[in-house]
């Protein structure tokens, strides 16, 4: 099975997951953000191509988060919605600090996981910095943005501020990380994990995928008044 195939279907196995908690309540939206954040952390290690292009393992997840947020704002709120936001980013935040107490731990005689745990949990600080300063500027740029579409077009084209939000967010998002978590840029502390004439097309690849999944998850929009209670 090919890796473009893998991602589509893994892609519409999270946007249906999505819609299935959305349809059970506001409360299953946000338990799956939590865990979307979770595994968003250590998906983003995996590096693939796709599409002939390098990307991460957290692109699926992290464009359902999106779907999530925009389902809450649509239907529950801008405020509600926010909530979501900030939970994410706390629970990425308590994910990084666990794991960091857990590799302080000296391990035993017995233990046959600590290289491994030091291998998936061990920081990069600008990879770590990127990621978290994107993910909490675009989620809540998206949640403004698609209230200001929504009222802008008097509650009219769904579509509009489904990809509206998301397309701009997402590119907020990916020039941020791109910039701040991968760049070597010398006014940056700490290394850099691609030099300075990658930028533009590092962040070209990953925007596109982003722009696939954003217009894979707006038929789900629309589903969302065919299933709300």
């Amino acid at each position: 099975m090919t890796n473009e195939l893998i991602f589509i279907l893994f892609t519409l196995f999270l946007l249906i997951l999505s819609l299935a908690a959305f349809r059970f309540g506001k409360a299953y939206i946000f338990v799956l953000i939590a865990v979307y954040s979770l595994l968003m952390n250590i998906f983003v290690l995996k590096q693939f191509d796709l599409f002939g292009l390098v990307v991460t393992g957290g692109n699926a997840l992290y464009g359902a988060v999106f779907l999530l947020t925009d389902l809450l704002n649509e239907h529950y709120g801008k405020r509600e919605a926010f909530k979501a936001v900030w939970l994410g980013f706390l629970v990425s935040a308590l994910f990084v600090i666990s794991t960091q107490v857990l590799l302080l731990f000296s391990a035993n005689e017995f233990d046959f996981a600590q290289p491994h745990l030091i291998t998936l949990f061990s920081l990069a600080p600008r990879i770590l910095f990127g990621s978290m300063l994107a993910y909490i500027i675009s989620q809540s740029f998206d949640v403004w943005i698609f209230n200001k579409i929504k009222k802008f077009t008097n509650n009219k084209y769904l579509w509009l501020r489904n990809n509206g939000s998301t397309l701009v967010s997402q590119f907020i998002d990916t020039m941020i990380f791109t910039a701040v978590g991968l760049t070597a840029f010398e006014f940056l502390p700490f290394e850099g994990v691609i030099s300075t004439d990658l930028f533009w097309s590092v962040a070209i690849a990953t925007y596109i995928i982003k722009v696939i999944v954003a217009a894979l998850d707006t038929p789900f929009m629309y589903l969302s008044y065919k299933l709300k209670k």
